[in-house]
């Protein structure tokens, strides 16, 4: 029960937190709308910059305060503000309100009281006595202080129950809030040195921070801090809530002047209270809310951090349904409203006219949903390959992943049939129907290898060239996507040269060049040099076939399978699959049971009696025998494979969407998964070994 208590009790703090911090961001927002009047001069334009720079850098202040130095900070904001609103109430009072004509008035000319108004001035003393002892308890003065602020304040309304002179009660008023504003004053400068020593810790805190661990995670961790999202986040929808409250409240105003009260129903039926909107007047609202929601750059941000609650919570109801637990796919969250604010500042979207401001958001919105489509595509397809790849015979796991795999195909067939059919050709147009058609090409791909992997699993012997055809499906998805990426490029050239040039689409079109078109390049030769040398390492090695293999009697030493067709023999006289070997290969050049070099440069190396993995030895293979009619099919079956990466140098390519996914994507591929020793010294059965499939990449991303 305790811990229930104290952890509703960080919430309740959280929240007021967050609550107290959103006025600040209001100041700014708008600081920053408000237009300067030209003529004011010179001394009034200064004179009101300056007040807009104290404001911004006052409501900054504010805003990165910490947990307890906000709350103070209020406690003395709102002392002040009782402290002003009872002081205005008590000169208001005393100078405009007539207590007699006011009280006549009220009691319809039926005198109770020989006194002037004593239920009026009675509420007044009830609110003016709540003022000050929220003053008091705000500021916590001491019991003599308290007794003398209250006193003050209840003494304008002692003039008036008296009926003094008007003169001589605004006098009263007047003196009694200068006495108010003295002690207020008095307070605040006591606190000055409370104040000095908070801005010196927390610079301190900052340089420290600054030193240890540098600018980025002092900015993350001040991030966190001040909960900058949810900040943001109810700032939009406060907001937006606002405006739409006022906007409902305006065209119920018109519609009841014009008395036109009947028509809201979109159906035609009768509303006579006038709460129903017609379909045209409730779109109409919802656009001017929509644009008056990213008119300005915080409200951008606001909006951002929307759509990152919503894409975070949407990623988690996909992982779920799934079946995923991987860390590394809650980042959708994150991803979203980073792309919608690199979007709107590119596409300049709080700068443009309404109307055109409307167009470019809901473009900006199809960009974001096929991004996020793809990331999805990136959540389900490592768990279709490891139902696939370790045999997974439930269909209840098969049917989720299978779901969002086909929604993930037709969603996108949908979107550009829907776009071609409402807009023109342009390059924003190209650029949506380009990333579609790549998302179903990768949709596709994967469910090539689900069922090749499929396919394998109902087989009863090992598919040695199982390999080999998912790195052909994988590696022609990658050219198709790696040219994709290409063409998007030049469409953003185009775009920026001819249509909306600007700083920021420069610099995005410079990280895409480097990231999605050279690293993946790069990485694509690499991993054609890795395939190249880990072939021509295996089709330097001796094979056995057919009844060559009954004189070994054992199995692979790396998968534990018998020898069906072929086995490749190391120079230290040891044999393994072929595709093991590579496998195995791809990280280190030694043999997996004694680690002896396995590719010999020297072609007359000793061909003698060969042990088998046990330490039994077999009778030797001559030359011919052994290493001839073996070497040649084995070159046949492995020329396609490099006529294919010769003829396409980018064969490993896989075009990334940034830079933060371009390490989990070259993983994506099927020949060069990085196992220690350890990891294949206890692979046992069968099951392992393909489950191993799923992670083979021809490029290894560790160095």
């Amino acid at each position: 029960m305790a811990s229930t208590q104290a952890r509703l009790g960080q919430q309740a703090l959280a929240v007021l937190d967050v609550a107290l911090r959103v006025p600040c961001i209001f100041i700014i927002d708008s600081i920053f709308n408000s237009y300067s009047d030209p003529g004011l001069g010179w001394p009034g334009t200064m004179g009101k910059v300056l007040v807009r720079v104290m404001g911004v850098v006052i409501s900054i202040v504010v805003l990165l305060l910490s947990q307890k130095a906000l709350f103070r900070f209020y406690t003395l904001f709102f002392a002040v503000v009782l402290a002003a609103v009872a002081v205005l109430i008590n000169y208001h009072v005393t100078s405009h309100i007539d207590f007699y004509n006011t009280y006549y008035k009220t009691a319809l000319g039926f005198r109770l009281f020989p006194k002037n108004g004593p239920t009026l001035w009675m509420g007044m003393a009830a609110v003016q006595l709540l003022f000050s002892v929220g003053y008091v308890f705000l500021l916590d003065l001491q019991s003599v202080f308290a007794a003398l602020v209250v006193l003050d304040v209840m003494v304008p309304l002692w003039a008036m129950m008296l009926e003094l002179p008007a003169d001589a009660r605004q006098l009263v008023a007047v003196f009694s809030g200068l006495a108010l504003a003295l002690n207020t004053g008095v307070c605040l400068a006591m606190r000055l040195k409370w104040f000095y020593y908070s801005c010196r810790y927390v610079y301190l805190l900052v340089r420290h921070m600054y030193r240890i661990y540098g600018l980025q995670l002092l900015l993350e961790d001040t991030w966190k801090r001040i909960r900058f999202p949810d900040v943001l986040r109810v700032f939009w929808l406060t907001r937006i809530t606002t405006q739409a409250l006022i906007l409902v409240y305006v065209v119920r105003a018109v519609r009841e002047e014009s008395g036109d009260a009947t028509g809201g129903a979109a159906d035609g039926s009768s509303d006579p209270q006038g709460y129903l909107l017609s379909w045209d007047v409730f779109w109409d609202l919802t656009s001017n809310l929509i644009i008056s929601g990213c008119d300005s750059t915080l409200t951008v941000l606001g909006m951002s951090a929307v759509i990152s609650s919503v894409a975070h919570y949407l990623g988690l109801s996909i992982l779920a349904f799934i079946g995923s637990t991987e860390e590394e796919d809650k980042r959708l969250g994150f991803v979203a409203p980073v792309l919608f604010f690199i979007l709107a500042l590119q596409t300049g979207l709080s700068s443009l006219n309404p109307e055109e401001r409307l167009v470019r958001l809901s473009r900006n919105m199809c960009l974001l949903l096929t991004a996020i489509l793809h990331f999805i595509h990136g959540m389900t397809d490592p768990v279709l390959m490891s139902l696939s790849a370790s045999h997974v015979s439930s269909f209840r796991r098969h049917f989720p992943v299978l779901v969002v795999s086909l929604a993930l195909f037709v969603l996108p067939v949908a979107l550009s049939y829907t776009l071609w059919h409402n807009n023109v050709l342009n390059t924003w147009l190209f650029a949506v129907t380009a990333f579609c058609v790549e998302l179903c090409l990768k949709v596709l791909v994967s469910l090539t290898v689900y069922g090749l992997f499929m396919a394998d699993g109902f087989s009863n012997v090992l598919w040695e060239k199982l390999d080999d055809y998912v790195y052909y499906v994988r590696s022609s998805g990658n050219i198709i996507e790696f040219l994709f990426g290409v063409i998007m490029f030049g469409n953003g050239a185009y775009t920026m040269m001819f249509e909306a040039g600007s700083k920021i689409r420069a610099c995005m079109m410079c990280l895409h060049a480097y990231f999605n078109i050279y690293l993946q390049a790069k990485n694509g030769w690499k991993t054609f040099i890795n395939r190249r040398t880990a072939v021509k390492k295996i089709n330097s090695l001796p094979e056995l076939r057919g009844y060559q293999l009954r004189d070994i009697e054992d199995v692979c030493a790396i998968c534990y399978q018998e020898f069906v067709s072929s086995a490749r023999i190391t120079p230290c006289h040891h044999y393994f699959h072929a595709l093991c070997l590579r496998k195995w290969l791809y990280i280190q050049d030694t043999c997996p049971m004694c680690h002896q070099r396995v590719y010999v440069e020297d072609e007359g190396r000793d061909r003698a009696a060969f042990s088998n993995n046990n330490g039994g030895y077999a009778a030797p293979q001559d030359d011919a025998a052994a290493a001839g009619p073996p070497a040649a099919g084995a070159g046949q079956q492995e020329q396609p494979l490099g006529e294919l990466l010769a003829n396409g140098a980018a064969a490993g390519i896989h075009v990334a969407r940034g830079a933060e996914q371009l390490d989990n994507e070259l993983l994506e591929d099927n020949d060069s998964i990085e196992y220690d020793e350890e990891e294949w010294g206890t692979q046992n059965g069968r099951t392992p070994i393909e489950e191993d499939y799923i992670n083979d990449d021809t490029d290894s991303t560790e160095e």
